[in-house]
């Protein structure tokens, strides 16, 4: 008699009522707990309480240039333990962002702008990437801020848990996104440049708010801090930096013939070419570049670089001259005069860093593992997980 009059009242109208409520509850709280964005979690999980600074490695120091810390670094690199360290894997990671808080916590990634120059002043990322998971994950926890807006590129001869992996460590923040179309990339040909400009074409359309548009590959690394990037930025002006420079005589064959993608590799069908579609003449350069969102505009609107584009899609390695050439027509934001006075190599960029930081940003700003500069082996140093700066969460600002 007393079951059946509990049940009866236990299940009466309002008590499910509130009882369906209460279950629901819980099971929304469970799943925003799981993907929960950046801009719910505290900036106390930056905080390296119970470690020993002393015995970690300090970034800023080895990038200075300091000798005692270069000195440690190397010997760090031959230890044993570090030699035979655990390596995470894409489905580890794939694991990892199943949990969003967790993994932004445990990679600790900042998610709360720095200062209020830098919130006023975002930038955007254009990367490019095939392989090594861990890389990319460092390189975006280093370039990371909430107020900057990150597309990613992943060729897709990758293997499927990396662009997997890829994707969910995208899906933790609402400012990382993979490009909505994904190119086979080869060597040499015009799928290099499709794939910075597929990301250019989301960028462009997610935000109208950033300045400028930096585009790396997964071997780059940051020298520079977000807020000595944005001063950097600054002082362009509106102008873009990039090399470009009178194109040299061994390089013409690069696009006076016609190339194709023959069984995955560039080949020359010695065909020759028709001249370019332009009434400047053609600069050589690099395939990266730090330029506007006014430069970003005008290279996806123009009629006349539609043209140019579409002419140089069977060239070799139209990386490397169509962003000089287009930073040389008059009528392109922030562009260079074509006189050759003008002209700007990548050495001379290098040496002229502090005479002009048009001459330098990319450079300045970033290094990468390819060429691996400097007293030891770069493409070690992240691996080392440099402790971050102790003031860091003192910066915040509200």
């Amino acid at each position: 008699m007393l079951r059946k009059l509990l049940r009866r009242r236990l299940f009466s109208y309002p008590t499910k009522y509130y009882f369906v409520v209460l279950i629901f509850s819980l099971i929304t709280f469970s799943v925003l707990r799981i993907h929960q964005k950046p801009e719910f979690v505290s900036v106390r999980h930056l905080e390296l309480a119970g470690e020993n600074p002393s015995s970690d490695i300090n970034c800023t120091k080895v990038l200075q240039g300091d000798v005692n810390e270069i000195q440690k670094v190397k010997l760090e690199i031959l230890t044993v333990k570090f030699k035979k360290r655990p390596r995470w894997t894409p489905d580890d990671y794939i694991n990892m962002t199943r949990d969003c808080t967790s993994f932004i916590k445990r990679r600790k990634y900042i998610v709360e702008p720095l200062s209020k120059e830098e919130a006023e002043f975002p930038i955007a990322y254009s990367i490019v990437v095939h392989h090594k998971i861990e890389m990319l994950d460092r390189l975006l926890r280093a370039i990371y801020m909430p107020q900057n807006f990150y597309c990613i590129h992943v060729d897709t001869k990758s293997e499927h848990s990396y662009l997997a992996a890829v994707t969910g460590i995208a899906s933790c923040f609402s400012n990382v996104f993979v490009a909505s179309r994904l190119e086979s990339v080869v060597y040499a040909s015009w799928s290099r440049v499709q794939a910075d400009l597929n990301c250019m074409k989301d960028l462009y359309a997610m935000s109208a708010n950033w300045k400028y548009l930096i585009n790396l590959c997964g071997m780059d690394f940051p020298i520079k801090t977000n807020l000595e990037i944005v001063r950097k930025l600054k002082l362009l002006m509106g102008e873009n930096s990039l090399e470009t420079e009178r194109m040299p005589s061994h390089k013409e064959e690069r696009w006076k013939k016609r190339y194709e993608v023959i069984n995955g590799k560039l080949t020359n069908t010695g065909t020759v070419k028709m001249l370019p579609p332009l009434e400047t003449p053609l600069f050589s350069g690099s395939a990266y570049f730090v330029v506007s969102r006014e430069y970003v505009g005008y290279v996806l609107q123009n009629e006349k670089l539609q043209k140019f584009m579409e002419w140089a899609q069977d060239t070799y390695s139209p990386d490397e001259y169509l962003w000089a050439t287009i930073q040389r027509i008059p009528e392109v934001p922030g562009s260079l005069s074509a006189s050759h006075k003008y002209d700007l190599s990548d050495m001379q960029a290098v040496a002229s860093d502090s005479i002009h930081v048009l001459l330098s940003c990319h450079r300045a700003l970033f290094i990468s593992y390819r060429l691996s500069p400097g007293p030891l082996p770069v493409s070690e140093l992240p691996a080392l997980e440099c402790r971050l700066p102790e003031n860091i969460t003192k910066t915040i600002w509200s």
